[in-house]
Order: structure tokens, then C-alpha cells, then sequence
């Protein structure tokens, strides 16, 4: 029979080397590799929107609104007379800063309520689990207005709601995954042996919960990024003059018929970030799952 530490190796996300056999996969996966491709070009434009945008996001120049496309001004100008593609550069720090710190956040929280509630007393269980339900039962949208609505609009009510609403998706699957692991037969041979509850879940849990978490958190990003855009558009998120996504969708509607170009910028990369993270999330899902991935 094979013995406990080698069964606890053998699970997917603690194989040594997992990370560049992960890569050398997404190589061979056409649509992972456009993903990967697309999330860099993101992460790039977002570390770096301070030194590759070709003119001030901010600065406004009358004489020259509503210039269309150029060599000049590669999506023309709005209202204002500022680079649109300055402002989407920008606007990627924005997005990025809104959906990666508010899905790890909440992916922190959710990992140790869920860790609580499936490893804890029956109790704490179904407290966690109640409040869970509760948050989780309000329509997203509508929650998200009212507590903007209650806190006045700002980039830190915007993480605040998101944290909230993500949260208890993230417990709940954690709670899940850590009741199935908990019933395994290596786990409850290392309780036999006196291991302690705290060295259980750091050591042999959460490695075996986190990782499909992490596919699950990148292909929430964009669903994030899409809530901040939203709620800007209607007023209620980021305010101006930040050069959000949102924003230049909402200044762009209202000249949708002079100056079309500019509703199309702000789309182009809601689109691009959208498409990057889904297909690098479900390649990550298809090469990592054992039931899902192909021998290399």
C-alpha cells in the first residue's frame, strides 16, 4: 500500500516542477497562449500606463476635441480635447488595481472562513455559512448601488463591494473542497497520528484547496473589472477625472454620432481584458484539473 506521504505528494497542486510543466502547456493550447498574451499585454499597459502613455491623461486641450484616429492620436480625442489612448492605457491601472486587489482580498477571506466552517465545529459552520447565504442572496448590481449610494462614490467604496459580494462565493468553495479532503483517508490517518488541527490545514488543506480557487479568482477578474466600468458608466463608481474604462464609455455615449471612436476605445479593452483572463482561466482549469488535463 502506498504510504501517506506519498499519496499527500501525488496531488496535483504540490508535484514539483508543476509550474513550468503548467507553461510548457499553455504553449500547446492555442487559446491559453492567446490568454497569457493578452493578461501580459494588460499587466504591461497597467505597471507601466505612467511611461508609455504618449500624452497627459488628464490635460485638457480644447482646440483640438474630436480629432479623429491618427498616427498622432492612435483613438482620437474626446470632449476635451485628451488622448483617448492615453486615458485606456491609464484606465488599465484602474481596472487592474480594482480586480486584482479586491479578488485577492477576498480570496483571502473566503479561504480561512471556508477553511473555518469545514474544519471548525458544526457551529461556526453554520453561522459562517448563514451570513454567507445572506450577502450572497442580494442581486449584485443592486447592492453594490445601494452601498455606493450609502458611501458616496469612490474607488475604495467600489473594493469595498466588491470584497463584499466575492467573498462568500470564494467561502463557500473552500467550505466544499475542505469537507471533501477532510473525510480523505491520508488526512485522517495524519489526525491518528496526533498531528494538530492548525498544521492539518496550513500543511495538507490549503495547498489542495487553493489552487483551483486561483483559476476560479482569475476568471472573476474581468467580471470585476466589468462591475467597475458598470457602475462608473451610470455615476455611481469611480469619479472623474479618472480616466476609467467606464468613464470613456460614458463620455463617449453622449457622442456616439460625432465621434463614434471613442465608445469603441473604451470597449476594445473591457473585450481584450474579458477574453484574456477566460481563456488563460479555463486553459489553467483544463491542464492543471487531473480529470481534465492531456498527458504531455
Amino acid at each position: 500500500m502506498t504510504p501517506v506521504c506519498a499519496q499527500i505528494s501525488e496531488k496535483p497542486w504540490s508535484e514539483p516542477g508543476v509550474a513550468s510543466a503548467t507553461l510548457r502547456r499553455l504553449r500547446r493550447d492555442p487559446m491559453g497562449s492567446i490568454g497569457l498574451v493578452l493578461v501580459l499585454l494588460i499587466l504591461f499597459c497597467g505597471i507601466f500606463s505612467s511611461w508609455i502613455t504618449p500624452f497627459d491623461p488628464l490635460k485638457i486641450n480644447v482646440p483640438d476635441r474630436f480629432h479623429s484616429p491618427s498616427l498622432v492620436h492612435w483613438m482620437g480625442t474626446d470632449n476635451l480635447g485628451r488622448d483617448v489612448f492615453s486615458r485606456v492605457i491609464a484606465g488599465s491601472r484602474i481596472a487592474l488595481s480594482v480586480g486584482i486587489t479586491t479578488i485577492a482580498t477576498a480570496l483571502a477571506l473566503g479561504l480561512v472562513l471556508g477553511l473555518a466552517a469545514g474544519y471548525g465545529p458544526r457551529w461556526l459552520d453554520n453561522v459562517l455559512m448563514l451570513v454567507s447565504d445572506s450577502i450572497y442572496s442580494f442581486p449584485t448590481v443592486m447592492l453594490a448601488l445601494t452601498v455606493v449610494t450609502l458611501l458616496g462614490a469612490s474607488i475604495s467604496t467600489l473594493m469595498f463591494v466588491v470584497i463584499v459580494i466575492q467573498t462568500p462565493a470564494y467561502a463557500r468553495l473552500t467550505r466544499t473542497a475542505t469537507l471533501t479532503i477532510k473525510s480523505s483517508e491520508y488526512v485522517q490517518a495524519i489526525e491518528s497520528l496526533g498531528a494538530s488541527k492548525l498544521r492539518i490545514i496550513i500543511v495538507h488543506l490549503l495547498p489542495n484547496v487553493v489552487g483551483p480557487l486561483l483559476i476560479i479568482a482569475s476568471m472573476d477578474i474581468p467580471s470585476v473589472v466589468a462591475l467597475e466600468a458598470g457602475l462608473t458608466y451610470l455615476g455611481m463608481g469611480i469619479p472623474p477625472p479618472a480616466p476609467s474604462w467606464g468613464r470613456i464609455l460614458q463620455e463617449g455615449f453622449g457622442q456616439i454620432r460625432t465621434a463614434p471612436w471613442i465608445v469603441i476605445a473604451g470597449g476594445i479593452p473591457l473585450i481584450i481584458t474579458t477574453l484574456g483572463f477566460t481563456f488563460l482561466g479555463e486553459a489553467l482549469r483544463d491542464n492543471l484539473d487531473p480529470k481534465l488535463r492531456h498527458v504531455v
